[in-house]
C-alpha cells in the first residue's frame, strides 16, 4: 500500500482519516471509480442529503447518484448559489456539515457567495466541484477556473484531488476539518478524470491531520474578575449555539445573577421570554441591551467576535468594564476589542469547568436595575398591520421548533427584535456576509432538515427577487413554506439611511417594480395571497396548505424604521431610539 508520509510535529494532535469501505476491504480487488469512492466516502462521514446541480464536469457523480438513490437524496436547486444556501441552512438545523455539489466553471463559480456566507458564519459547509480531466488543467480548457485559488481566502481548507488513491482519504479530511474546532466551509475539487479513474483499496493513500492541542485554561482570572464583580453581563454568540451550550450558559446566568445580550448569531441560545434575556445588542439591538452594556462593569464574551456592528466605538464601549473573551479560536480572541482575560476553548468545556468553581452570587441591586432596563423593551400591540404586529401574528401560529429563515435588510432586524425564538438551532439567517438572497435557500435546506415540517422565511421585496425562481424547488420537493414578504416598494434598510445620514437624497432606492407575488407563486405551482391588514393576515394563517409553499405578500409602510439603531461611529450611549 502507497502511504503518505507526514512529519511528526510537537504538539500536535494527530487524527486518521483514512477508512476502507466494507465491500472494498472483503474483496480487496474490487476496483472502484472515483465517483463512487465519492458516493462511499459521503454515506461513511453520515450524509443523508446533497444540494447541487449537474452539469458535464460531475457527470460520473451524478451517475453514481443515480444508482444509490436508496442511500443518498439529491435536491435539485434552481441555481448553484441557493444550493449552497440550502447545504448552510441544512448545517445549522442538523448540526452536520452540509453538503453542495456543482460542476466546473459557473457552476463552482456561482457557489462562491454561498461558501462566503458558510466562512463567515461558521457554519460547517462540504463543497464538492468538479473540473476539467488533469491533462486539461491550465490550458483554459472549457469551463475550466481555479476554484481552489478563488476560494482560498473563504474557506478552512480546500483540496484539488489530482490522483484517486488520494480520494477517499481526503473526503474524510474534509469532512472532518469542516466540523472540527471553529466550523466552517471545505471545498474540495475533483477533476473529470479522477473521477473516472480506478483504484482498489490496497491503492489507497493514508492521510493524517495535525491539530493543535488546546492548553487547559487558567480560569482563576475569570473566576476573580466575575466574583468582584458588582454588574456582569454576558454577551452569548453563535458559538454558543454551534458548541450546544444552551443549558450551560442558562445556568451561568443564573449562577451568578447576569443578564444575557446576544449577537444575531447567538439568538436562540436562550428563550425569549427567559427573563434575564435582553435580546439582540449592537446597532439595531434592544434599548435594555445597550443601557445596560452601558452600565456592566464586566462582560463575559461567549463564541463571539465583537464586530463593528455590535460594539460601534470600541473606546467608548470599553469604558469602565473588563472584558472576558472565550472562543474557540484564538484567532478571535482580541482581534476586535482587547480583552484582559482571554480563555480558549470550547465554550461549553469552559462554562461547564466555571460552574464547578464559581460561588454562586445573587447581586440584587444589579437585578433590580435588569428589570427597570427590561422594561424599556416594552411594545403595545397595535391594530394596523406594522412588522412588529406582522411578526407576533405569524408567530402565533409557529411551534417552539419552528425554522425561521430570514432575507437580508430591514424585514430581518424586526425579526430579530419582535420574533419570539424559543429553542436553538431554529434562526437561519446571514450574519457576517449580509447575503440578500440567502433566505429562500436556506428555508428549504432548513425545511428538509427539520424533518419537512413548517418553515417560515421572512424576506423583502428586494430579498425575494434575488432568489424567487427557487420556489420551483420548493414546489418540486412539496416543501410546507411560508414566505412572508415585507413589501414596502423600496430597498428599505439603504432607504433608511439615505433619509438619516444622506440628506434623503433616495438614490436607486425605489424599485418601481409592478411584480404581483402571488400571481407568481401560483405561477410556480405555490399558493400566494397579498395581507393588507392584520385580519387577513391571520385569516391566510388559518388556512395554510400542508405540503404547498405559500406567498403572503404583507403591504408595509416604506416609512417605518428600524430603531433603535446606533449611528455609524457612534457608541451604545449615542442611541436613536425615535425620528426625528
Amino acid at each position: 500500500m502507497s502511504v503518505k508520509q507526514e512529519p511528526s510535529l510537537p504538539g500536535k494532535k494527530v487524527r486518521q482519516v483514512f477508512f476502507y469501505s466494507t465491500e472494498m476491504k472483503a474483496s480487496g480487488k474490487m476496483r472502484k471509480s472515483g465517483a463512487s469512492v465519492v458516493i462511499e466516502a459521503l454515506c461513511r462521514n453520515g450524509v443523508e442529503t446533497v444540494f447541487g446541480y449537474p452539469g458535464g464536469a460531475v457527470l460520473p457523480i451524478y451517475d453514481e447518484l443515480y444508482k444509490n438513490t436508496q442511500r443518498l437524496k439529491h435536491v435539485l436547486c434552481a441555481h448553484e448559489q441557493n444550493a449552497a444556501h440550502a447545504a448552510d441552512g441544512y448545517a445549522r438545523v442538523t448540526g452536520k456539515p452540509g453538503v453542495v455539489i456543482a460542476t466546473s466553471g459557473p457552476g463552482a463559480t456561482n457557489l462562491v457567495t454561498g461558501i462566503a456566507n458558510a466562512y463567515l458564519d461558521s457554519v460547517p459547509l462540504v463543497a464538492i466541484t468538479g473540473n476539467v480531466a488533469v491533462q486539461l488543467l491550465g490550458r483554459d480548457s472549457f469551463q475550466e477556473v481555479d476554484i481552489t485559488g478563488i476560494t482560498r481566502e473563504i474557506v478552512k481548507h480546500n483540496f484539488s484531488v489530482g490522483d484517486v488513491r488520494e480520494l477517499s482519504a481526503i473526503l474524510d479530511a474534509a469532512f472532518e476539518i469542516a466540523s472540527s474546532g471553529r466550523p466552517g466551509p471545505v471545498l474540495v475539487d475533483i477533476p473529470k478524470s479522477v473521477q473516472v479513474d480506478t483504484c482498489d483499496d490496497s491503492e489507497f493513500v493514508r492521510r493524517e491531520l495535525f491539530f493543535n492541542e488546546l492548553p487547559e485554561p487558567d480560569l482563576s482570572e475569570a473566576v476573580a474578575a466575575i466574583t468582584e464583580s458588582k454588574r456582569p453581563l454576558i454577551y452569548a454568540g453563535g458559538g454558543v449555539v454551534a458548541a450546544g451550550a444552551s443549558c450551560e450558559l442558562r445556568a451561568l446566568a443564573e449562577h451568578i445573577s447576569a443578564p444575557v445580550a446576544f449577537s444575531m448569531m447567538g439568538l436562540t441560545a436562550l428563550p425569549s421570554d427567559y427573563p434575564a434575556n435582553l435580546g439582540m445588542c449592537g446597532m439595531h439591538g434592544s434599548r435594555s441591551s445597550a443601557k445596560l452594556q452601558s452600565e456592566c462593569d464586566l462582560i463575559i464574551a461567549l463564541a463571539v467576535r465583537f464586530s463593528d456592528r455590535a460594539t460601534g466605538n470600541t473606546a467608548k464601549y470599553k469604558e469602565g468594564k473588563k472584558i472576558i473573551h472565550v472562543d474557540i479560536d484564538y484567532a478571535e480572541i482580541g482581534k476586535n476589542t482587547a480583552a484582559e482575560i482571554e480563555l480558549c476553548g470550547d465554550v461549553k468545556d469552559i462554562l461547564r469547568k466555571l460552574l464547578a468553581v464559581l460561588p454562586k452570587s445573587d447581586r440584587p441591586e444589579w437585578k433590580k436595575r435588569v428589570s427597570r432596563a427590561k422594561k424599556l423593551d416594552m411594545s403595545h400591540d397595535e391594530k394596523r398591520l406594522t412588522p412588529a404586529t406582522l411578526l407576533k401574528t405569524v408567530a402565533k401560529f409557529c411551534d417552539d421548533d419552528t425554522v425561521i429563515a430570514t432575507d437580508v435588510g430591514q424585514h430581518q432586524m424586526w425579526t430579530m427584535q419582535y420574533f419570539p425564538f424559543k429553542s436553538p438551532r431554529t434562526l437561519l439567517t446571514s450574519g457576517g456576509l449580509g447575503t440578500m438572497g440567502f433566505g429562500l435557500g436556506a428555508a428549504i435546506g432548513g425545511c428538509i432538515a427539520n424533518q419537512r415540517k413548517r418553515t417560515v422565511l421572512f424576506t423583502g421585496d428586494g430579498s425575494f427577487g434575488m432568489s424567487l425562481h427557487e420556489l420551483a424547488t420548493a414546489v418540486s420537493q412539496n416543501l410546507p413554506l411560508l414566505i412572508v414578504i415585507f413589501n414596502n416598494g423600496v430597498l428599505g434598510m439603504v432607504r433608511q439611511w439615505q433619509t438619516m445620514f444622506y440628506d434623503k437624497h433616495y438614490s436607486h432606492t425605489t424599485l418601481n417594480r409592478k411584480t404581483d407575488f402571488p400571481a407568481l407563486a401560483r405561477a410556480f405551482g405555490a399558493e400566494g395571497r397579498k395581507i393588507a391588514s392584520v385580519a387577513e393576515l391571520e385569516n391566510a394563517l388559518e388556512s395554510l396548505a400542508a405540503d404547498v409553499p405559500t406567498v403572503l405578500d404583507c403591504q408595509v409602510d416604506m416609512d417605518e424604521f428600524v430603531l433603535p439603531m446606533i449611528p455609524p461611529g457612534g457608541s451604545v450611549q449615542d442611541l436613536i431610539t425615535g425620528r426625528n
